[in-house]
Order: structure tokens, then sequence, then C-alpha cells
């Protein structure tokens, strides 16, 4: 059987970016060309590098904040849609445009409410690594239950979401969702505890994916899907940040 060849569903977290069917005969793959730990963690740094650097830009230019958000959707979208194979080509772009959306809009809500940036992206990186030391140390196990659990909140934000885009079209957007009473902040909360969670799911992929043998393009898809999972957690805190200090 090649490489190429998928013979189950593979899918391990929450995380869009890992619905697809990624297990291979790992005993076909010669052992350099296996996906390795380190890796995963080589190229998710190219990518963060990426990312920051395309917030440099957005930050200083914010007219490309809209323009590279919608790049970065359909970036996005080729990259979990297209072959895996092929993430190589996409993910690094990905991570570039959505650094520069980012940077575009924290620099909006810096200016709005100073110190925000480095309290959102302390936060992040902090939540990072605490949820990696849980997951190492097994004090978070991502049990079938707890990978079902955390999809399906994914999946009901994700729709929210949606119907709340939908709705505004119309001038009836979700109110609680933006609001900053206590109602909306507690939502917020609850959003960046499940998008903080995806993180575990998207570790135990990588783990398990080098345990496993996957081919080694599969390093960058791990890394661009804890990208995906990093740029929503960072969103989802900003907007947490700015309801609390706009109260």
């Amino acid at each position: 059987m090649s490489k190429h060849s998928a013979i189950n569903t593979f899918g391990r977290s929450g995380n869009p970016a890992f619905r697809k069917n990624f297990s291979h005969a790992a005993g076909s793959i010669p052992a350099s060309e296996r996906m390795t730990l380190d890796g995963a963690v080589n190229k998710t740094g190219i990518l963060l590098a990426l990312c920051f650097s395309g917030a440099f830009v957005g930050w200083n230019v914010p007219l490309l904040t809209i323009p590279c958000a919608l790049l970065g959707f359909i970036l996005g979208m080729v990259t979990i849609f297209r072959s895996p194979e092929k993430v190589a080509s996409t993910a690094p772009f990905y991570a570039l445009s959505q650094g520069v959306f980012l940077g575009g809009v924290t620099m909006y809500a810096e200016s709005v409410y100073p110190g925000i940036a480095v309290q959102a992206l302390g936060l992040t990186f902090g939540i990072m690594a605490s949820l990696l030391f849980c997951y190492k140390s097994g004090i978070i196990k991502p049990t079938e239950n707890f990978r079902l659990m955390i999809f399906s909140a994914t999946a009901g934000i994700a729709i929210l979401y949606l119907v709340s885009f939908i709705m505004s079209m119309f001038g009836s957007p979700i109110g609680f969702i933006h609001s900053n009473g206590l109602m909306g902040i507690g939502f917020s909360v609850f959003v960046v505890g499940i998008a903080a969670l995806n993180l575990v799911l998207d570790f135990d992929f990588i783990e398990e994916g080098a345990e496993k043998g996957l081919p080694k393009f599969m390093e960058w898809y791990g890394a661009f899907s804890l990208m995906v999972t990093l740029v929503w957690l960072y969103l989802e805190i900003l907007r947490l940040l700015m309801k609390i200090r706009s109260r």
C-alpha cells in the first residue's frame, strides 16, 4: 500500500483541520519519511514565526486587515479540504495572512485599551504551556468521551457564530455573544475554555501521529492545525479582555 493510501479515520481533534482520513500504513513508509514529534515542533515554530512577522505588518499597515482575514479564511479552507500531501505549500501563507489579520485587530484593540495586546498574548501562550504540561503529565487525558464533548462544543459554537452572522445581516444579531454583561462575559469564558481544550486534542493528534509513523508531510498538517487553534484562542481571549475592560 502506498503512503498516500488512507485506511481509516484518524480524526482525533475538534479542530476542523483534522476531520479527514489520515491513518496510513506506517509499515510501508521508510523511517526517514515518517512524521516525528521534533519535526512537528519545528514546523510549528516556522508557522509561529511567519505569523508574528505578519502581525508586525498588520500592526503597521491596518488597511490589510480585512483582505488578509478573507485570504486567511480561504487558505485555511483550501488547506483543510485539499490533499494533505500539499499542506506545506499553503500552511505558511495561511500563517502569514492570519498574522497580518491578527496584527491589525490587535492594533485596534490596543488603541482602545492600552496594554491589552501583551495581556492577550501572554494568556494565549500561558494557557498553551499549562495545557501542554497537563497533557504530558497525564492530568488531562483525551479519552473518547473527552474528544466527543470538545468536538460537540466546538461545532455548537461554530453554528452559533454562523447563525449570529446571518442574523446580523438582517439587523438582529444574537446579543449576548457581543455583550459585555455577565452573560456575554460568561459566554466568552466558555468559548475560551473550549478553544483551549482543543489544544489538548491537537497535542494528542501530533503525538499519536508520530508514534504511528504517519508520513512526513503530516508534520506540516499537525503544525497547521495547532496554528488554527491558537489563532482562534487568541481572538477569543482578546474579545474577552475587551469585554472586561469595557465595563
